[in-house]
This record gives structure tokens, sequence and C-alpha cells, in this order.
């Protein structure tokens, strides 16, 4: 999801100059970030 928003953000930004492709890119980048650093499921440990 970050690698998308990458290309969505320099395709925006560089090759077409559209607004809507920077800004689907950015929320993409964030999203991504916040799913790959947020816990899935809780942080509690299971030791038997």
């Amino acid at each position: 999801m970050i690698t998308l928003g990458l290309i969505l953000l320099i395709l925006g930004l560089f090759v077409s100059s559209l607004k809507i492709l920077v800004t689907i890119g950015a929320i993409l980048i964030v999203v991504g970030l916040i799913l790959n650093l947020v816990p899935i499921g809780g942080t509690r440990r299971r030791v038997w």
C-alpha cells in the first residue's frame, strides 16, 4: 500500500500533475504506515 501511494504521488507530482493523484497517494501512504505501525490483534503476549 505504501509503494502504491508512492507511485501515485510520483505520477501526480512529476508526470501528469493531477492533484487528485497526489491526494490519493498521500492518503495511501498514511494508511499504509498506520497499518504497519499499529499491531492488529492486540499486544497481549500468550505465554503457556
